[in-house]
């Protein structure tokens, strides 16, 4: 893992096309703002779980084996980026 200092309204770089800058500081709460190009989806960790649990139990109940959702979803986003560049 990399770890970084910032402070507000410095920006990291991931890549080209993803910023994350510190907006505010308030005791132990950091507030980030992301600017991503929309094939890159941005989630809190807990909300992109909650969506993975989900796509999975869709999958099992249409009888596809596990990962299979997950797996079409990451050929799309290949296909879109591909696409788009």
């Amino acid at each position: 893992m990399l770890v970084l200092s910032r402070q507000r309204d410095e920006t990291i770089m991931i890549g080209d096309e993803v910023q994350v800058t510190v907006v505010d500081i308030r005791g132990d709460k950091v507030r980030l703002g992301i600017t991503a190009p929309p094939h890159i989806a941005v989630h809190r960790k807990e909300v992109y779980e909650a969506i993975k649990r989900e796509k999975a139990a869709q999958a099992e109940s249409n009888g596809l084996p596990p990962g299979h959702v997950e797996s079409l979803a990451n050929k799309k986003h290949d296909n879109e980026h591909n696409a788009s560049n």
